[in-house]
């Protein structure tokens, strides 16, 4: 596959990967009200930017979930205000995620099904990680800084997000880590996902 090709066809997975994170987040979520008309979330969106962040890389990964996520947030009335720190945030999962899998453990040039998967959980916790403890740090400050939310409301909320993201964490790292190493061994025998070539990978 030349890299022209590859790029569309990259391009084509991020667009599903941003509406598998869509429909999961809009559809499937169970939203807990705040106090003042806010909300936070139980939700499984942030598995398929970590799920894009393994199969295709950091950037591509980042941005399915950043796209998908912030459509859905801009298409709810609880979330719309939001919108703007929801894209920073995915898009960084998937970048951490990203690092972690293909930097550091280069998972693409390995066959050892027991290393991808500990890296797999590894690179998945890592993006994840991060998530549980910007999203209610970042939240708090942009409830009350940008949207001039009074300062008692942020701090339940991020109280509250805390809790959530943390519960969404460990339910889309089980989830991630069960789907990726479902579905790797299908897409290289597929050849949509090529083994061994890891400049292709992180383009």
């Amino acid at each position: 596959m030349n890299s022209q090709n590859n790029t569309i066809m990259k391009l084509a997975q991020t667009a599903l990967l941003a509406a598998l994170c869509y429909v999961s987040f809009t559809f499937l979520q169970i939203k807990i009200p705040v106090p003042g008309g806010d909300a936070t979330s139980i939700h499984i969106g942030n598995a398929f930017c970590v799920l894009g962040a393994l199969l295709l890389g950091g950037w591509y990964g980042g941005l399915a979930g950043a796209i998908g996520m912030t459509v859905a947030d801009i298409l709810d009335p609880v979330y719309i205000t939001v919108a703007p720190k929801t894209f920073i945030l995915k898009l960084c999962i998937g970048l951490i995620t990203g690092v972690v899998a293909h930097r550091i453990a280069k998972i693409n040039e390995s066959t050892d099904k027991k290393y991808v998967m500990k890296w797999s959980i590894l690179a998945s916790s890592a993006g994840l990680a991060f998530n549980v403890v910007a999203d209610p740090i970042v939240g708090y400050f942009y409830k009350q800084f940008v949207l001039g939310q009074p300062q008692k409301m942020a701090e339940v909320l991020a109280k509250l997000s805390a809790m959530t993201t943390l519960f969404n964490a460990v339910v889309s790292v089980i989830l991630v880590t069960v789907l990726y190493n479902a579905v790797r061994p299908v897409l290289i025998k597929s050849h949509l996902l090529a083994v061994g070539r890891t400049k292709e990978q992180l383009n």
